[in-house]
């Protein structure tokens, strides 16, 4: 089962929002609100293993489960959908989105390309090791999350922090994620690779490349590559952002986001 919330009509063109490893829709909510009052139908979701989707029993987490898992979501709209996906749910999107058997009309990728800075990476999965015990109180995990985004200003509100935590049966705060994907979902990815080339080599659909202009995930060297992978693909630096480029910079975020629907063909 997938979590899912919908925000606007129905019978709107559809946004599909699909958010990073470790993630919940909650990143989300604020950018579909904001599109939903601007004529779009915006669907956020939480990805197998994050938030109230299903946990697997076994922790046998898959990167072909993800994407199969996608292409079920896209099919639930009425119409093809443009696919918003950042870092992870990047990733699924270039593998739904190459050539005919595309299963959206358009691809907004958030900060991520087919080869990825290792070190960047690394840092976002260290992070996600660092507190296999949870946390005692919501300002313990506050405090987590500063250290690790130091350059925000402002701590995460008590109720958005909710949002992102589970309270075990002994008290203890956990990311609203299972830990046990870490090391399968990591070491498919890289298996993966490869195929992530073929696939935006065949990408035909509008696409839009966002990236963090201090992000340490996606390079110069790795843009340059994608955009020879996707030579029709256009391409926004957003200053001031890092990895997380919608939690950092969301207005300069959302102007880009709009501007590429604004230009799409109708429906």
């Amino acid at each position: 089962m997938l979590a899912c919330e919908q925000f606007g009509m129905a019978d709107d063109p559809t946004v599909i929002f699909a958010h990073g490893f470790g993630q919940t829709r909650g990143a989300w909510t604020s950018t579909a609100r904001t599109l939903a009052e601007n004529g779009w139908c915006a669907i956020t979701y939480d990805a197998r293993g994050h938030g109230d989707s299903t946990w697997l029993e076994n922790g046998a987490y898959a990167v072909d489960q993800l994407i199969a898992d996608a292409r079920m979501v896209c099919a639930q709209s009425t119409d093809p959908p443009v696919w918003v996906g950042a870092s992870m749910g990047g990733l699924v999107g270039m593998s739904m989105a190459d050539g005919a058997g595309a299963h959206c009309r358009a691809l907004v990728l958030v900060d991520i390309t087919p080869r990825w800075e290792p070190a960047g990476v690394a840092r976002i999965v260290d992070f996600m090791r660092a507190h296999p015990y949870g946390f005692a109180s919501l300002d313990e995990a506050a405090k987590a999350i500063a250290a690790y985004l130091p350059h925000r200003g402002e701590r995460k509100s008590p109720d958005r922090l909710r949002e992102l935590l589970i309270e075990s049966a002994d008290g203890r705060l956990h990311w609203h994620w299972d830990p046990r994907m870490l090391a399968p979902i990591a070491d498919d990815a890289a298996r993966h690779q490869g195929e992530l080339f073929a696939a935006a080599r065949r990408i035909t659909v509008p696409t839009l490349l966002i990236s963090g202009a201090s992000s340490d995930v996606v390079s110069d060297s790795t843009i340059a590559e994608f955009l020879e992978l996707v030579p029709h693909a256009a391409h926004v630096k957003v200053p001031g952002a890092t990895h997380m480029v919608a939690g950092d910079e969301n207005n300069a975020f959302m102007r880009h986001v709009q501007a590429f629907l604004n230009m799409l063909p109708p429906v």
